[in-house]
């Protein structure tokens, strides 16, 4: 897992070393070289440092608003009970991000290979990394080309 985070998200200048926690949706909290924590959310294509240091990721790791949204409770019950548990290299996921318009509904929710996602969400998240919020986008699914709209 840490050579496909690595190589979907080298982008972000990130060095992941250590994966330290995995979600249903796979969300992934990882580790870098300069001992930084950060989090890859898949379904807003983001992957962004969440710490500076192990003290600071364990006193994130109590507040619930944190907790709440990495468990996913809710949307991991909707995913389970439409389309089951997942096997040991599957995750949930948005088959639309929520970044580009899809929503937290239960249509919008399948599973993916775990290592597709990490590839996919980083993939797009180059592509999409200079975009201005609310610019419009055309999305090629075949080859994720993406083209800009004025």
């Amino acid at each position: 897992m840490i050579e496909a985070i690595n190589k979907a998200w080298n982008w972000k200048g990130i060095n992941a070393t250590e994966v330290v926690r995995v979600n249903d949706f796979g969300n992934v909290i990882f580790k870098t070289d300069k001992n930084e924590y950060w989090r890859i959310c898949p379904e807003e294509i983001s992957c962004e440092k969440i710490a500076e240091s192990e003290s600071m990721f364990n006193r994130l790791l109590v507040k619930s608003e944190f907790i709440q949204d990495w468990e996913m409770t809710r949307l991991v019950e909707i995913a389970k009970s439409q389309l089951g548990g997942l096997t040991k290299n599957e995750k949930y996921c948005l088959k639309v991000p929520a970044i580009i318009g899809g929503e937290y509904t239960k249509s919008n929710i399948g599973k993916v290979s775990f290592i597709e996602l990490i590839s996919f969400s980083g993939s797009l998240g180059y592509k999409i990394k200079d975009l201005k919020d609310g610019q419009k986008i055309k999305v090629n699914i075949k080859n994720l080309g993406i083209e800009k709209h004025s």
